[in-house]
């Protein structure tokens, strides 16, 4: 089974809020994940991100695959 931590979009028209999740690749992007690491929220000035780093770094070491707009949210926030 092929693992991805991706977003997740959370909230309202024209306000986005999204959670970092660790999902199967297979699963469609608001659909069932497997365990939640963080969340994002672009709208505040300057955008928040919370990590789980112990959360996000452990699954890091089983290999699941972040997309690339997670890799750089986890870049901002040390993980990586």
């Amino acid at each position: 089974m092929a693992v991805k931590i991706r977003l997740t979009r959370r909230g309202s028209t024209k306000a986005p809020f999204y959670r970092i999740v660790v999902a199967d690749a297979r699963s469609p992007r608001d659909g069932k994940f497997i365990d939640r690491v963080g969340t994002y929220d672009p709208l505040k000035n300057p955008s928040e991100i919370q990590v789980d780093e112990e959360k996000a770094r452990e699954w890091l070491g089983k290999g699941a695959q972040p997309t690339e707009q997670v890799r750089k949210l986890l870049k901002i926030s040390g993980v990586l």
